[in-house]
């Protein structure tokens, strides 16, 4: 695992298509953004380990 340490509004990329952005940080919580592109599915840790098997798309929402 590689720790980082970033500021708000600092990014990080991941390979050549997926970038992080540090939006916001306060007190305990972190909030980020992720551009990757629509082939690649992102989703929270909690969500993949509770995820029901359907064959629906992963729902997208912008802030």
């Amino acid at each position: 695992m590689l720790i980082l340490s970033r500021r708000a509004s600092e990014k990080l990329t991941i390979g050549n298509n997926i970038t992080i952005t540090v939006c916001k940080v306060k007190g305990g919580e972190v909030k980020l953004g992720i551009d990757a592109p629509a082939s690649v599915v992102v989703m929270r840790d909690n969500a993949v380990t509770q995820a029901p098997k359907t064959k629906n798309k992963p729902r997208v929402t912008s802030p």
